[in-house]
Order: structure tokens, then C-alpha cells, then sequence
């Protein structure tokens, strides 16, 4: 069974920027799709937000809002997914949660946290 555990989340002012983690476990890393998506408290209907996705031979799709400022690149070698965060705005606040989707099996982590104030 795949493990997902996210780090790297944090208070940061606006302008900053993070580096988020996904170290994953069991199953074969190299072959799923990752992606991280994010939760704000105020999003309608609690819903989750796509922020980006790798593919497993390395193609990468971003959201609008994060296109530019937002990087998702993937370390097979560590089963770890990173998501670089710069110019982060109070509208990046939001839990951020690793997902990995293989054949028909999806996994998600628990998500970490991402403040960002004004």
C-alpha cells in the first residue's frame, strides 16, 4: 500500500517562497502520476484545488493561478515529489495535499499546511 507523507509547509510573508515534499512508500514510485493539489478553509464546498501534476516520464501541467510562480519536479531515486513555491500570495493559503495515481489506484497524503500573510 502506498504511504504518502507531505513537509515543508509553514508561515511565510507574502513574496516568499517554499519548497513542499511528498516522500512516498510501498509501490513502484517511477511509474505513477504525482500530483499536488490544495484545500483552502474558505473554498466552496470544501472542495480540492489542482495546483500540478508530473507525469512519470517527467511532463508537467500547473493551474493558472499558479503558473510561473509554482514548480512540481520529481526525484524517482528518493520516491520524492517536490513542489517549489515562489511569489507566494495570501491566496496560496491552503493545506497542500500529494496525490499519486497509478492504474486505478490513488493515494493521497495527510497535506501540510501553507500560510502566507499580508
Amino acid at each position: 500500500q502506498v504511504q504518502l507523507v507531505e513537509s515543508g509547509g509553514g508561515l511565510v510573508q507574502a513574496g516568499g517562497s517554499l519548497r513542499l515534499s511528498c516522500a512516498a512508500s510501498g509501490g513502484i514510485f517511477s511509474s505513477g502520476v504525482m500530483a499536488w493539489y490544495r484545500q483552502a478553509r474558505q473554498a466552496p464546498g470544501n472542495q480540492r484545488e489542482f495546483v500540478a501534476l508530473i507525469t512519470s516520464s517527467g511532463i508537467t501541467n500547473y493551474s493558472d493561478s499558479v503558473k510561473g510562480r509554482f514548480t512540481i519536479d520529481r526525484n524517482n531515486a528518493k520516491n520524492t515529489v517536490y513542489l517549489q513555491m515562489y511569489s507566494l500570495k495570501p491566496e496560496d493559503t491552503a493545506v497542500y495535499y500529494c496525490k499519486r495515481t497509478t492504474g486505478g489506484s490513488i493515494s493521497w497524503g495527510r497535506g501540510t499546511q501553507v500560510t502566507v500573510s499580508s
